[in-house]
């Protein structure tokens, strides 16, 4: 089933189109299972991990019925963080790319309210957002969700991890009853059983490698001393050498202390917890997708949004206390077919949570003794790339475009030693390869984007 073509659907011309231009060839697990309830427009609660295909999956379904020439907001997709927003709304956006005069929002904290409040003088299509944002929008009745036929819950596990349950109830009360409520979740705790029962109507339950033992992962567990966990971190580092790794703590000051214990022995390390500013989140998740740096320290909540399709490495630096949670954790390392490395540390203490995970996962852990990690001296790890920070965003026009053109005009520069381009309002951020960037820092300085100057910087 998982590998049905997608022309097997009842879809409309225009999807099927933009479809077969995104290369998708087959449906993956998820939208085949999820899909065809979708399109009968029945209710569903699902659960399935990110990178499984998901948001294609209810992108599709919410597309198929909107109408383009009905101005008003049909379709509402919350989410926990602006990031993870951001990527859905990109995603929806191709998706649509085909149809005609579609208009999408995204309505999400962090950002300044005006020119949201200007875009919402015409009611969008469809609007992808935070809860806190969308309610503030609610309140100054700026944003108007009567004709709703369909409400996304996307990660709805994590907006309860974060305390967004009032909000989320609040927002649902200004939809219609008739609307169709789709509740996806990487884990199913008992709040998610309760949302369900109070917004959805009959939904149609549907578990996508819930409890699997993944043969694409290599998971390698190590039990350690307490005192000896960054000591062991840097042989396993040493010993694997991934060009880029995952690690997770369970606490935003164990993220940042680690970070500056990584950095301070030349590992270029990042922290990504909940107490950083909008930006310095953008400059973190930029940073490690574009492979300027090769270590990213997160907490759970805080890597949701992280969209890094050749992550290397997952470290549990310390077990999850959920083993639900671990299984979403090493399920990042091995997407699209590729190998996956997960190696976790953990204490006599953590004993309990171990045997939950091996209950969970239904297979016993691989236990290896630390002996095994190779002894490192002077070991250093450079990331491949390096990011450049210019102070001109989308309200300049700026395009990934005129960036690429300016820095290769010259012919110092060729395509394929820039990376990742990622442009934001009022800046964008541009990955070059290491050798090169300095190159890149004089060119963009010096010369004109778009026929303007603009500050730039190396972060």
């Amino acid at each position: 089933m998982n590998s049905a073509p997608f022309v097997t659907l009842p879809l409309r011309s225009e999807l099927l189109a933009s479809i077969e231009t995104l290369a998708y060839d087959a449906m993956t697990p998820v939208q085949a299972q999820t899909l065809p309830h979708l399109l009968r427009n029945q209710d569903l609660l699902a659960q399935a991990r990110t990178g499984s295909g998901k948001t294609a999956a209810f992108a599709i379904g919410l597309l198929n019925k909107l109408d383009a020439l009905s101005y008003c907001t049909q379709a509402l997709v919350l989410c926990p963080t602006r990031e993870l927003a951001e990527q859905v709304a990109a995603e929806i956006r191709r998706l649509a790319s085909t149809i005609p005069n579609i208009k999408l929002l995204t309505l999400c904290g962090g950002k300044p309210m005006g020119p949201q409040l200007v875009s919402l003088q015409r009611d969008p299509h469809i609007v992808v957002g935070t809860p806190g944002r969308i309610l503030k929008h609610l309140e100054k009745q700026t944003l108007h969700l009567d004709s709703v036929q369909t409400l996304v819950l996307d990660e709805a596990d994590r907006m309860l991890d974060m305390g967004f349950h009032d909000d989320i109830i609040q927002i649902i009360g200004k939809t219609p009853g008739s609307r169709q409520t789709l509740l996806f979740s990487a884990t199913y705790p008992d709040g998610i059983k309760e949302i369900s029962h109070r917004v959805q109507r009959d939904p149609v339950d549907i578990r996508v490698e819930v409890s699997h033992h993944s043969p694409d992962i290599d998971q390698v567990f190590f039990q350690v001393e307490n005192a000896e966990r960054i000591e062991t971190l840097f042989k396993v580092i040493g010993h694997y050498r991934p060009e880029s790794s995952l690690v997770f703590c369970n606490t935003k000051q164990r993220c940042q202390e680690l970070a500056s214990e990584l950095r301070q022995h030349d590992l270029h390390a990042l922290a990504l917890h909940g107490d950083l500013e909008q930006f310095e989140r953008d400059q973190v998740l930029t940073q490690f997708a574009g492979k300027s740096s090769s270590i990213l320290i997160a907490t759970d909540v805080a890597a949701r949004g992280i969209d890094v399709k050749e992550l290397a490495a997952v470290i549990n630096f310390e077990l999850s206390r959920d083993p639900e949670v671990h299984i979403h954790r090493i399920g990042r390392t091995a997407r699209a077919g590729s190998k996956g490395l997960a190696v976790s540390l953990f204490t006599a203490s953590e004993r309990r949570r171990l045997q939950a995970i091996e209950e969970y996962q239904g297979s016993a852990a691989t236990l290896t003794e630390v002996a095994i990690l190779s002894e490192q001296t002077n070991f250093k790890l450079y990331p491949p790339m390096v990011t450049l920070l210019v102070n001109g965003g989308r309200k300049e026009k700026v395009r990934a475009g005129d960036l690429l053109g300016a820095l290769t005009a010259s012919g110092e520069i060729t395509g394929d030693q820039i990376g990742k381009i990622t442009l934001f309002d009022k800046v964008a951020y541009v990955a070059v390869q290491q050798k090169k960037a300095k190159q890149a820092l004089e060119i963009l300085a010096h010369g004109k984007i778009k026929g303007r100057k603009f500050k730039v910087r190396l972060l």
